[in-house]
């Protein structure tokens, strides 16, 4: 790429087919590294809530029931909580009228009620612990991104566990 822009500052004419190209391939580029950038970030999300799951399954469990999925996933839409009671008591303290950490308290809630919402709709999405051999690729999965295509995830609505 920065071939691509070295070229293109040397050619003289701006609207000449050799300055067209370059900059037709050096957008090329560009949007393709941009897609690079979305899926790793998407990566990165699913990686996170495996390995938020993974921490909190008992290992004396084998599979889990449709009771203990629901409080499970309960726990994962709550477990921000904390986190929101500390900004509360920080803004509480204190002779502004302004909130501290407005930014930080937005994204959680936002991402609290996407959540939730998909929890009650069309369901979340996380690794099927129902599964005996999903359960066992959980287990045995040490956090690496390039694994994330053995799991299975499936989608649990609230309607669906109770």
């Amino acid at each position: 790429m920065g071939n691509l822009k070295k070229n293109l500052e040397k050619l003289k004419h701006p609207n000449s087919r050799k300055t067209m190209t370059l900059a037709k391939k050096l957008k090329k580029s560009e949007k393709k590294d941009q897609s690079k950038l979305g899926t790793h970030i998407k990566q990165n999300l699913i990686g996170e809530k495996i390995m938020w799951f993974k921490e909190r399954i008992p290992e004396e469990c084998e599979v889990f029931d449709k009771e203990q999925t629901l409080k499970l996933i309960e726990s994962y839409l709550s477990r921000f909580d904390e986190e929101l009671e500390q900004i509360a008591l920080k803004n509480s303290i204190g002779q502004r009228k302004n909130r501290q950490h407005a930014s930080r308290e937005d994204v959680i809630n936002m991402t609290r009620k996407k959540e939730q919402d998909e929890f009650e709709t069309c369901g979340i999405e996380i690794p099927d612990l129902m599964d005996p051999q999903q359960m066992n690729v959980l287990r045995n999965w040490n956090g690496e991104l390039r694994f994330l295509q053995h799991f299975k995830l499936k989608r649990f609505t609230k309607k669906n566990l109770m």
